[in-house]
């Protein structure tokens, strides 16, 4: 099966007559070759729509304060606002120009002159008071100023799908800021349990000496494990600072490190569903936004095909000029003129017809990225799904791992205190149960951060309660 860009709105409908209208093939020009399935690769559930509560979904209640933070105070998010502002007073600005224009000219000259015989001089003063009004209008006989007018919508409609996406693309990362914070501080807190393991078997290497039970290797190798422990806290106290700038930069905040986060990761249920490969087209903003540009690009062809028309002109003026003020507003003075034209172009060196092809390569262009945007969002889902299943079995396999792993450290404690097997058995013992906690601890946030981005592809939206720069 072949899907046609035509097919997936109104709005797109009219940018492919528009291309029609020229002559080209539009409909060759707007096919995707590629068939999604009914539903998303190995699905588990019924399809739903996008969840726009998905905030909700990670059970942290700090996360709607902080998203919505974000989306007030960001900088960057205000800056792409006042962007999209712009381009409503542009769109407001081109109507304008579609409509009758009239201008009124006021003037008022004087002299002064000296005449007369030698002796006899005399001196006259004139005034000269001036109106003038004019009207212009270019009537739209071939619909060319409604397809710039069209066209000038719909690029509108892009810029405000483009501010939907970074909204969300904001409150993705924010919540991926969020959880990469409190990764960082559990495995800052998982370093200070080795630590805490580390010292425990360097006391009890040291007693062990003393009563000749240990050699000094084995008390060397004891505080070389905890100095390599203290030096690791000091890494993952680094890495837990940057993420805590990283994530009062997008609040808007002085990166101070004063942010509190709790060092959890949240736990979550397998995936489900979410809508189907074609809804996506309606829930991705970037997919919105690329289609409104198709259809803008459609209007623009349209439009340099149309400039190839005759342009037809209503003038009209009235213009005095009287020595006195009060007779310049007096109607039976007044001169009116109105001036029809139709002028079209005859030679211009062949820029016109080339000005139309440009604009129809750029239609085909914006077709183009339509359709690579298209397979793009569709990738990222399935990416984010294939990944979610992977984590997943990551996590339930780190899960008895680390269960075994602390069995084991704990065995080899006791053991070594009984000295029946080596510190470098229980110092290996504790490198495995630091691997494992700190691995799941990685997995579990790689995972959040996969949901996060799932959500992102899937064009999920926000609360109603979440605030905005609108």
């Amino acid at each position: 099966m072949v899907r046609f860009v035509c097919g997936f709105a109104p709005l797109l409908m009219a940018g492919c007559m528009s291309l029609q209208t020229s002559g080209e093939p539009a409909a060759d020009l707007l096919q995707i070759n590629a068939e999604p399935p009914a539903n998303w690769t190995r699905a588990t559930a019924a399809p739903v729509e996008p969840d726009i509560h998905w905030l909700a979904s990670f059970n942290v209640p700090e996360l709607s304060g902080l998203v919505s933070e974000a989306l007030t105070q960001n900088s960057g998010l205000k800056a792409q606002y006042l962007t999209v502002m712009a381009s409503r007073q542009q769109l407001a600005a081109v109507r304008g120009r579609g409509l009758p224009n009239a201008t009124l000219g006021l003037s008022s000259t004087g002299s002064s002159a000296v005449a007369g015989l030698p002796g006899f001089e005399e001196r006259r003063e004139t005034n000269a008071f001036g109106v003038n009004a004019n009207i212009g209008w270019e009537p739209d006989l071939w619909g060319r100023i409604g397809a710039g007018i069209d066209a000038s919508v719909n690029e509108l409609l892009a810029s405000e799908a483009d501010y939907a996406a970074a909204r969300l693309s904001l409150a993705a990362q924010t919540v991926t800021a969020w959880f990469d914070l409190n990764e960082a501080l559990a495995q800052e807190r998982v370093a200070r349990k080795t630590l805490s393991a580390r010292d425990r078997a360097r006391e009890l290497t040291e007693r062990r000496f003393d009563r000749g039970l240990a050699s000094a290797l084995d008390v060397r190798t004891t505080r070389s494990s905890v100095a390599s422990a203290e030096a690791a806290i000091a890494q993952r106290m680094a890495a837990s600072g940057n993420a805590a700038r990283r994530l009062e930069v997008l609040l808007g905040r002085y990166p101070a490190t004063e942010i509190d986060a709790s060092a959890n990761v949240p736990a979550l249920q397998p995936l489900s569903d979410a809508g189907t490969p074609a809804s996506l087209l309606v829930h991705r903003p970037d997919i919105v936004a690329a289609e409104a540009r198709v259809v803008a690009a459609g209007f623009r062809a349209e439009q340099a095909r149309l400039a190839l028309f005759p342009v037809f002109n209503l003038n009209a003026s009235l213009a005095t000029n009287e020595d006195r003020l009060s007779s310049v507003f007096d109607p039976s003075r007044l001169a009116a003129q109105a001036v029809a034209s139709l002028a079209g172009p005859l030679y211009s060196g062949g820029s016109l017809r080339a000005e139309r092809e440009a604009a129809l390569i750029r239609a085909e262009a914006a077709l183009e990225r339509y359709a690579a945007t298209v397979l793009n969002a569709w990738k990222e889902v399935e990416d984010a799904r294939a990944a979610d299943r992977a984590l997943l079995a990551q996590e339930e396999a780190l899960l008895r791992s680390l269960e075994q792993a602390l069995l084991a450290e704990d065995l080899a404690e006791r053991q070594y205190s009984r000295g029946l097997v080596s510190i470098f058995n229980l110092i290996e013992a504790q490198t495995r149960r630091l691997n494992a906690e700190s691995s799941l601890v990685a997995v579990r946030s790689g995972r959040a951060s996969n949901r996060v981005f799932y959500h992102l592809a899937l064009g999920s939206g926000l609360a109603p309660t979440i605030a905005t720069n609108k």
